[in-house]
């Protein structure tokens, strides 16, 4: 809510006036007060129209608004400008309200005493526990103009990875709802029209035809009910997918799918070197790396195998060695992470085996792309053929009986 304001400074004496967004009256007051401001009076703006109201619960803030933001904190902080003003003028200066006032309240926080990442690490629908603990490493290293271009950079790289695999199924998911689209209005419009033709006629029907017939009344009958068992069996198949039993199962099944699979696993190969270069490479220790990689690759199996290999660690085998126990580690990330321990570059062998799997699932998705297409096309035109024939075929037929 906007709050328009009177107050004194305690440092000038002189009056301000202004405005803030606040969840509330009380967190206004407190975030002035902490400013050195004197309230005299403050006041939450009216409610204007429906179309006037600012409905915050649409927004959020994007991938793209922090790596925005992480570029021009690493600008400022290069620049030596103070944290409270670089937060301030940040806060200011922010598009998108909700980021705007959580900038605010950061900046409040750090005026009060808190560090940095501290403040960062009370937003976590923005800021993860990555993120705020490679601003921590960059706190104690004194580096973090640094450390924002490192998270700059890598949450570009994530989220032009990760939005390059989910665009590349979005046109077949659209074609193929499409094509089962045109497929249920011919069933339950078109054909039953000539379903009725057909057998005034008191031709032989062909067994492919009765086939459509008999599928075409079904959908006529009992699509409604169809279409109910679908939402509802949708519905209790995403809430399963919720459970632990069910995520894990599902993340599986991600992983042993035909031609996508190997695209997940490179993708989640990719999300884990890149994770823990990153870390490894700011100071972060390895347990934490491992611990914090674990929470961003967004995959159960992954996952789980990260949090033992968390295990095996604080036990005294290296990395190489506590990965080398799981079937989804490839022999060639074991023995390059081997060669970097040995040689103690471990962090720049993770940065190239990140930058190998970015392009493999590159090439992934450009393969999956080019071979979707074509096989697409084909099963569709079979598909529309076999319609068009069942129904054509028996229409021939009767003309041709009738000469």
């Amino acid at each position: 809510m906007l709050f328009n304001y009177t107050a004194l400074d305690q440092a000038g004496g002189g009056e301000k006036t202004g405005s803030m967004d606040a969840l509330n009256v009380d967190v206004a007051i407190s975030a002035l007060q902490k400013r050195g401001l004197i309230i005299t009076s403050i006041k939450g703006e009216a409610e204007g129209s429906f179309l006037s109201k600012d409905f915050s619960f649409f927004s959020h803030v994007s991938n793209k608004d922090v790596v925005i933001l992480s570029r021009q904190l690493a600008t400022l902080f290069d620049a030596q400008v103070s944290a409270l003003r670089v937060f301030r003028l940040l806060g200011a200066e922010a598009d998108n309200k909700i980021l705007r006032t959580k900038l605010g309240q950061i900046a409040d926080d750090i005026q009060a005493g808190n560090t940095i990442s501290g403040a960062l690490s009370k937003h976590p629908t923005v800021f993860s526990d990555f993120y705020v603990n490679m601003v921590k490493s960059g706190e104690e290293s004194g580096k973090l103009n640094d450390t924002f271009l490192f998270l700059a950079d890598y949450l570009d790289r994530n989220y032009e990875l990760t939005s390059k695999a989910r665009n590349a199924l979005i046109y077949p998911a659209f074609v193929i709802f499409t094509f089962f689209s045109v497929m249920i209005l011919m069933f339950t419009m078109v054909i039953p029209k000539i379903s009725g033709m057909l057998k005034e006629s008191g031709q032989d029907i062909p067994i492919y035809t009765k086939i459509v017939l008999a599928m075409s009344n079904f959908f006529v009958n009992y699509g409604i009910f169809l279409l109910v068992a679908l939402v509802v069996g949708a519905y209790f198949l995403w809430r399963w997918t919720k459970t632990p039993v069910g995520s894990m199962s599902f993340d599986r099944f991600k992983l042993a799918v035909p031609f996508v699979g190997p695209l997940f696993r490179k993708l989640y190969l990719s999300r884990l070197s890149d994770n823990m270069n990153t870390m490894l490479l700011s100071g972060i220790p390895m347990v934490r790396a491992l611990e914090l990689t674990s929470n961003v690759v967004d995959n159960k199996v992954f996952k789980d195998l990260l949090m033992r290999a968390v295990e095996d660690v604080k036990a005294g085998k290296t990395l190489s060695e506590a990965l080398a126990v799981s079937n989804e580690i490839p022999g060639i990330l074991i023995q390059m992470a081997k060669v970097g321990e040995e040689t103690g570059e471990l962090g720049q062998i993770l940065k190239t085996l990140a930058a190998f799997y970015n392009r493999e699932v590159r090439n992934a998705v450009d393969t999956l792309v080019d071979m979707i297409e074509p096989a697409m096309i084909v099963l569709l035109g079979l598909g529309v053929g076999f319609l068009l024939a069942s129904v054509l075929i028996p229409i021939y037929n009767i003309s041709s009986a009738g000469f």
